[in-house]
């Protein structure tokens, strides 16, 4: 799917406010809203946008948020990102260069939550070698708002630059 200048403008407004209209969209682009409507939608079919709240989990009731640095064997990273993106405890799963191969990042309840999610059910996955888990103490900064131009300028005035 190809994107042109209004796709990544669209993007940017809704990565600043994910709940902003179409109509209020349309109106900052000189669009029809039908059509913001139909950009966004095809956006989303393809993959390539998700709309979605995003809560600190440390402050809703989740005691552990943690990076999981992953070691594999040779050869297997993918298959590892493949089988870590099914748990529902992954909110991140990345393939990297450097000392690990695979990080991950996850969400438990508790204690007992980790523990089993780790010697259970993460640790046993075919190619993974060993772990290391960083724990989150305090969450200072959660955004996803990166790629499409600036953010802030988009939003201020209500009128989105040419990018």
């Amino acid at each position: 799917m190809a994107f042109d200048a209004v796709d990544l403008k669209i993007i940017a407004i809704l990565q600043a406010d994910g709940r902003r209209s179409y109509s209020a969209i349309a109106e900052d682009l000189d669009l029809p809203a039908s059509s913001v409507r139909y950009r966004v939608q095809r956006l989303i079919d393809s993959g390539f946008l998700q709309i979605v709240g995003i809560a600190d989990p440390l402050a809703i009731g989740f005691e552990h948020l943690a990076m999981i640095g992953i070691r594999t064997q040779p050869a297997t990273a993918r298959a590892v990102c493949a089988a870590l993106k099914e748990l529902p405890e992954t909110s991140y799963v990345i393939m990297t260069a450097g000392h690990y191969d695979v990080m991950a990042e996850v969400i438990c309840r508790d204690v007992r939550h980790f523990s089993e999610l780790m010697a259970e059910r993460l640790q046993t996955i075919p190619g993974i070698v060993s772990t290391e888990s960083f724990f989150a103490l305090e969450v200072h900064k959660l955004a996803y708002g990166w790629g499409v131009g600036n953010v802030a300028t988009a939003m201020a005035g209500g009128h989105v630059p040419v990018l």
